[in-house]
């Protein structure tokens, strides 16, 4: 039995989305860069030769902030934020589309290096992961700037690292000095390191259950680990309320999760303007067989197949349906996760504008040889079909 301390280290690239375009773009370093939506990255050439960038200020749309560089963050941009709203707050910003094969593709590097030197890595999602070092030969912080060393050999990028006794500190520690941080934490340093910041730096702690706790007078997490856990189990509940006791006092059991299996596999799409299915339906046809496309090469990159396949619509009232069919038998097979797709289609209502198109894959199983994959079908769609074109 393994009784070494553990060692878990939370790696979060910085800005990830932004400075992977800063490694395209190395002109724009140091100014305040947008990422959102989709467009032309660059606008022509300006007098002196240089690509000529979007700004903010000429955005018209409705399109949310998907990542933003400090630069901007200091003007008060941040993600999830209305584009509308950040050219308010910072209108000389450049704004560039997103390019999410590029992200991925920078994704897979720095993963990469970092298992390398720390095999043992529970995949967070596109900028961020855990490892486990405890059974690891060297010093902490050696072995952390070894990783982070690694990464910025592999990708260019900087991230920011933090090492703690579990998962809970670690990704508190990894924020605490960004960018290009490194931050150990013991239990130790909880009091006066962690009992001063807000409550909802826990993760777990979203925006509602933060304004419950702040009506109680309870806004950092040091108040948090002071309130009385009779109290918190009134309002919260016994399950939430012991949880948001051993929290406060940075304790967390669980585990590195090196593997899990995926639930699902899905693409969607926000328009720029919402579509109508009949006026711009080769417009959303194309987005329709696209994301078919992008669903049918998730699965077959990571070796599986789907055998429920979905789609998710969303309204111009921003009313959401989804509808989903079971297959046969499990499929990796563009074709015929579109037919599957179109087939969902005719069981909704095509009669309104739409905000957003989703596809998606679940009931998945390990996928074998490729089997009956053919050419994506160019003429018409079998959106033009269900809404009876």
């Amino acid at each position: 039995m393994n009784n070494l301390p553990r060692r878990i280290a939370h790696l979060d690239m910085d800005a990830f989305y932004a400075s992977v375009e800063l490694l395209r773009y190395p002109q724009l370093r140091g100014k305040a860069v947008v990422i959102a939506g989709r467009g032309d990255r660059e606008r022509g050439v300006s007098a002196d030769g240089t690509p000529r960038f979007a700004r903010l200020r000429e955005y018209a749309g409705r399109g949310v902030v998907t990542t933003a560089t400090y630069e901007a963050r200091e003007l008060g941009v941040h993600s999830g934020m209305g584009v509308m709203k950040a050219a308010r707050l910072a209108p000389d910003a450049i704004l560039l589309p997103v390019d999410f094969d590029a992200y991925r593709h920078y994704s897979r590097l720095f993963k990469m290096a970092a298992t390398a030197i720390a095999p043992r890595i529970e995949d967070r999602g596109i900028d961020e992961i855990y490892l486990d070092l405890s059974d690891l030969p060297g010093e902490t912080v050696a072995l952390a700037r070894r990783i982070k060393e690694a990464v910025r050999a592999a990708t260019g990028l900087s991230c920011s690292i933090g090492v703690a006794p579990n998962k809970l500190l670690s990704k508190i520690a990894s924020d605490l000095e960004k960018p290009d941080g490194l931050t150990v934490l013991g239990m130790s340093d909880v009091p006066a390191r962690i009992w001063p910041l807000a409550a909802r730096r826990i993760s777990g702690i979203g925006p509602k259950a933060a304004a419950r706790l702040a009506a109680l007078g309870i806004n950092t997490i040091g108040e948090l680990a002071r309130a009385e856990p009779a109290m918190l189990q009134g309002h919260f509940g016994r399950g939430y309320a012991a949880w948001l006791h051993e929290v406060a006092h940075g304790i967390d059991e669980r585990p590195v999760v090196t593997w899990a299996e995926p639930k699902s596999v899905s693409r969607e799409t926000t328009f720029g303007r919402d579509l109508h299915p009949r006026r711009d339906r080769a417009t959303l046809s194309e987005h329709f067989t696209a994301l078919c496309a992008k669903v049918a090469e998730d699965l077959q990159r990571k070796g599986y197949r789907g055998r429920t396949i979905g789609i998710k619509l969303r309204y111009e009232d921003f009313r959401t349906v989804t509808r989903d069919v079971t297959l046969p038998s499990a499929t990796d097979d563009p074709r015929t996760i579109r037919r599957a797709a179109a087939e969902c289609l005719r069981r909704v209502s095509l009669d309104r504008r739409l905000r957003l198109l989703g596809v998606r894959a679940s009931a998945l199983s390990p996928g074998g040889a490729p089997q009956g994959r053919g050419a994506i079908f160019q003429g018409e769609l079998p959106l033009t079909t269900a809404i009876g074109g």
